[in-house]
Protein backbone atom coordinates (compact mmCIF):
# COMPACT_ATOMS: atom_id res chain seq x y z
CA UNK A 1 0.00 0.00 0.00
CA UNK A 2 0.89 3.44 -0.86
CA UNK A 3 -0.17 4.87 2.36
CA UNK A 4 2.22 8.05 2.05
CA UNK A 5 1.21 9.05 -1.04
CA UNK A 6 -2.28 8.79 -0.03
CA UNK A 7 -2.36 10.80 3.15
CA UNK A 8 -3.27 13.66 2.12
CA UNK A 9 -6.21 13.00 0.68
CA UNK A 10 -8.79 14.73 2.23
CA UNK A 11 -10.35 13.04 5.60
CA UNK A 12 -13.54 12.63 7.14
CA UNK A 13 -15.76 11.09 9.89
CA UNK A 14 -19.00 9.45 9.31
CA UNK A 15 -21.17 7.13 10.58
CA UNK A 16 -20.52 3.19 10.44
CA UNK A 17 -23.04 1.82 7.48
CA UNK A 18 -22.79 -1.91 6.15
CA UNK A 19 -19.90 -1.31 3.74
CA UNK A 20 -17.83 1.24 6.49
CA UNK A 21 -18.38 -1.83 8.97
CA UNK A 22 -16.47 -4.56 6.80
CA UNK A 23 -13.67 -2.52 6.08
CA UNK A 24 -13.65 -1.44 9.61
CA UNK A 25 -13.48 -5.01 10.95
CA UNK A 26 -10.78 -5.51 8.77
CA UNK A 27 -8.53 -2.78 10.20
CA UNK A 28 -5.82 -4.18 12.25
CA UNK A 29 -3.56 -2.74 15.12
CA UNK A 30 -0.21 -2.96 16.43
CA UNK A 31 -0.50 -6.24 18.94
CA UNK A 32 0.88 -3.67 21.63
CA UNK A 33 -2.04 -1.13 20.88
CA UNK A 34 -5.09 -4.34 21.44
CA UNK A 35 -4.23 -4.08 25.31
CA UNK A 36 -5.09 -0.55 25.61
CA UNK A 37 -8.06 -0.26 22.50
CA UNK A 38 -8.73 -4.03 21.90
CA UNK A 39 -9.66 -5.46 18.27
CA UNK A 40 -11.09 -3.76 16.37
CA UNK A 41 -13.31 -6.55 15.02
CA UNK A 42 -14.42 -7.19 18.24
CA UNK A 43 -15.03 -3.13 18.91
CA UNK A 44 -17.48 -2.66 15.48
CA UNK A 45 -19.12 -5.55 16.43
CA UNK A 46 -19.86 -4.39 20.49
CA UNK A 47 -20.69 -1.14 18.57
CA UNK A 48 -23.15 -2.10 16.04
CA UNK A 49 -24.55 -4.22 18.78
CA UNK A 50 -25.42 -1.07 21.33
CA UNK A 51 -28.31 0.99 20.46
CA UNK A 52 -26.93 3.51 22.70
CA UNK A 53 -24.01 4.41 20.77
CA UNK A 54 -22.54 5.93 17.85
CA UNK A 55 -20.01 3.59 15.87
CA UNK A 56 -18.27 6.25 13.01
CA UNK A 57 -15.70 5.57 10.46
CA UNK A 58 -12.39 7.31 9.86
CA UNK A 59 -12.27 8.29 5.91
CA UNK A 60 -9.00 9.12 4.14
CA UNK A 61 -10.52 9.32 0.70
CA UNK A 62 -13.05 6.66 0.34
CA UNK A 63 -10.96 4.45 2.48
CA UNK A 64 -11.67 3.24 5.90
CA UNK A 65 -8.34 3.48 7.81
CA UNK A 66 -10.05 3.77 11.21
CA UNK A 67 -12.70 3.73 14.06
CA UNK A 68 -14.40 5.01 16.92
CA UNK A 69 -17.48 5.13 19.03
CA UNK A 70 -19.05 7.80 21.24
CA UNK A 71 -21.13 6.87 24.03
CA UNK A 72 -23.76 9.06 25.83
CA UNK A 73 -22.91 9.45 29.39
CA UNK A 74 -19.47 10.63 30.76
CA UNK A 75 -19.82 7.65 33.17
CA UNK A 76 -18.34 5.20 31.12
CA UNK A 77 -15.21 7.37 30.97
CA UNK A 78 -15.65 9.12 34.06
CA UNK A 79 -16.20 8.39 38.00
CA UNK A 80 -17.16 12.08 38.29
CA UNK A 81 -20.06 14.06 37.80
CA UNK A 82 -19.51 15.49 34.06
CA UNK A 83 -22.22 18.00 32.21
CA UNK A 84 -25.23 15.91 31.04
CA UNK A 85 -23.84 17.24 27.37
CA UNK A 86 -21.26 14.62 27.48
CA UNK A 87 -20.25 12.40 25.53
CA UNK A 88 -17.36 8.97 25.60
CA UNK A 89 -15.13 8.11 22.70
CA UNK A 90 -14.05 4.47 23.30
CA UNK A 91 -12.11 2.39 20.65
CA UNK A 92 -10.41 4.59 18.51
CA UNK A 93 -7.81 3.06 16.40
CA UNK A 94 -6.19 3.69 12.69
CA UNK A 95 -5.37 1.17 11.22
CA UNK A 96 -1.26 -0.10 11.44
CA UNK A 97 -0.60 0.95 7.70
CA UNK A 98 -1.88 4.30 8.24
CA UNK A 99 -0.54 5.04 11.76
CA UNK A 100 2.53 7.74 11.96
CA UNK A 101 1.48 9.98 9.48
CA UNK A 102 -0.87 12.75 11.28
CA UNK A 103 -4.12 11.39 10.45
CA UNK A 104 -4.73 10.52 14.29
CA UNK A 105 -4.71 14.46 14.98
CA UNK A 106 -6.28 15.15 11.63
CA UNK A 107 -9.41 12.24 12.90
CA UNK A 108 -9.69 13.96 16.12
CA UNK A 109 -10.20 17.27 14.70
CA UNK A 110 -13.28 15.99 12.28
CA UNK A 111 -14.55 14.44 15.22
CA UNK A 112 -14.62 17.40 17.13
CA UNK A 113 -15.48 19.23 14.20
CA UNK A 114 -18.47 16.87 13.26
CA UNK A 115 -19.69 17.15 16.64
CA UNK A 116 -19.73 20.69 16.66
CA UNK A 117 -21.91 20.92 13.72
CA UNK A 118 -24.13 18.59 14.82
CA UNK A 119 -24.85 20.22 18.11
CA UNK A 120 -24.01 16.43 19.45
CA UNK A 121 -22.15 17.50 22.73
CA UNK A 122 -20.58 19.81 24.48
CA UNK A 123 -17.53 18.21 26.09
CA UNK A 124 -15.77 14.99 25.11
CA UNK A 125 -13.68 12.50 27.26
CA UNK A 126 -12.02 9.40 26.90
CA UNK A 127 -9.75 7.57 28.64
CA UNK A 128 -6.10 6.86 28.29
CA UNK A 129 -3.36 3.97 29.62
CA UNK A 130 -0.59 6.19 31.45
CA UNK A 131 1.86 4.05 29.67
CA UNK A 132 0.41 4.61 26.47
CA UNK A 133 2.68 7.91 25.75
CA UNK A 134 2.04 7.76 21.47
CA UNK A 135 -1.90 7.95 22.37
CA UNK A 136 -1.44 10.39 25.44
CA UNK A 137 0.55 12.47 22.79
CA UNK A 138 -1.97 12.45 19.89
CA UNK A 139 -5.27 13.17 22.17
CA UNK A 140 -2.87 16.39 23.81
CA UNK A 141 -2.04 17.58 20.65
CA UNK A 142 -5.95 17.59 19.56
CA UNK A 143 -6.89 19.64 22.25
CA UNK A 144 -8.11 17.43 24.96
CA UNK A 145 -6.74 18.22 28.52
CA UNK A 146 -6.12 16.10 31.46
CA UNK A 147 -8.73 15.95 34.14
CA UNK A 148 -6.24 15.23 36.66
CA UNK A 149 -8.69 12.19 37.25
CA UNK A 150 -7.04 8.63 37.02
CA UNK A 151 -9.31 5.69 36.55
CA UNK A 152 -8.61 2.60 38.19
CA UNK A 153 -9.38 -1.10 37.30
CA UNK A 154 -10.47 -2.99 33.94
CA UNK A 155 -7.77 -4.81 32.05
CA UNK A 156 -5.54 -2.08 31.10
CA UNK A 157 -4.46 -0.56 33.87
CA UNK A 158 -4.83 3.15 35.32
CA UNK A 159 -6.11 5.55 33.00
CA UNK A 160 -6.28 9.59 32.70
CA UNK A 161 -9.40 10.73 32.00
CA UNK A 162 -8.68 13.50 28.90
CA UNK A 163 -11.33 15.98 27.89
CA UNK A 164 -11.87 18.70 24.97
CA UNK A 165 -14.29 20.97 24.93
CA UNK A 166 -16.72 21.10 21.36
CA UNK A 167 -18.04 23.77 20.30
CA UNK A 168 -17.68 27.01 18.11
CA UNK A 169 -15.17 28.74 20.37
CA UNK A 170 -13.69 25.25 21.13
CA UNK A 171 -12.81 24.33 17.27
CA UNK A 172 -12.39 27.67 15.66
Amino acid sequence: MSSARSASAPLRVLPLDAPRAEAARALRVDPAQTAWAGEPAWNVERALADAGCEPMAVLLGEVVVGFYRLDPGASLVARQPLPEATLALRAFALDRDWQGLGLGRRAMAACCLDLSRRGRARLLGLNVHLANLAALRLYRGAGFVDSGELVWGGRAGPQSLLLRAIGPTADA
